[in-house]
């Protein structure tokens, strides 16, 4: 991958065994671009911005909410993943689909069967 030119230069201050510790470094300006970069991150699109995630996986996360949508078990309080397009299911899948749309209860497919209809 070919280098990005730097044109600015930003300088801050630190503790000096940090600056000991920066000076260890082989590339310390690649270090502390990437240390930066990973504290800005991007909002996790699965736990709706309690969390950060680098740009990539935002993006595969993204991909996979086109598919699924996520629900929280009222029964066992467990996070599960279903298809948004019901068809896409099959067996007892779709069986879970289908009766959360019904009942708005959202409970995930091992707790289906212990919990009313």
């Amino acid at each position: 991958m070919a280098k990005t030119p730097k044109s600015t230069i930003v300088a801050f201050k630190v503790e000096e065994q940090l600056a000991d510790f920066l000076n260890t470094l082989p590339n310390k300006s690649e270090f502390i671009r990437q240390a930066i970069q990973s504290k800005l991150g991007m909002t996790c699109p699965l736990c709706f911005g309690s969390g950060a995630v680098s740009k990539e996986t935002h993006d595969r996360f993204e991909a996979f909410l086109v598919k699924f949508e996520l629900h929280h078990c009222e029964h066992c309080g467990d996070e599960f993943a279903l298809p948004r397009d019901a068809s896409e299911a099959a067996g007892a899948l779709r069986l879970q689909v289908e009766e959360i749309r019904k009942t708005g209860h959202e409970v995930c497919l091992a707790c289906l069967d212990h919990t009313p209809s």
